[in-house]
C-alpha cells in the first residue's frame, strides 16, 4: 500500500505548536473588509488554535 499523502494545501494554512497543537488563522477578513469595523479586523488578524472538535480530522488530513 502506498504511503499517505499529507494535503499540501491545508499544510500552507496552519502550523503546529511546540506542544502539539494546530494553529490557525481567522477567516472573513479581507472579503467585504470595509463594511466590518475595526475592532472586528484587528481581532481577525490574530491566529487561532484548532477546536477540539476538528482536532482529530485535521490531525488526520496531516499525517506525512
Amino acid at each position: 500500500m502506498p504511503k499517505m499523502k499529507s494535503k499540501r494545501g491545508l499544510m500552507k494554512r496552519i502550523k503546529i505548536t511546540g506542544t502539539g497543537k494546530i494553529k490557525r488563522g481567522h477567516a472573513y477578513r479581507s472579503h467585504l473588509a470595509p463594511r466590518k469595523t475595526t475592532k472586528q479586523k484587528r481581532h481577525l488578524m490574530k491566529a487561532t488554535l484548532v477546536h477540539k472538535t476538528d482536532f482529530k480530522r485535521i490531525r488526520f488530513l496531516i499525517i506525512k
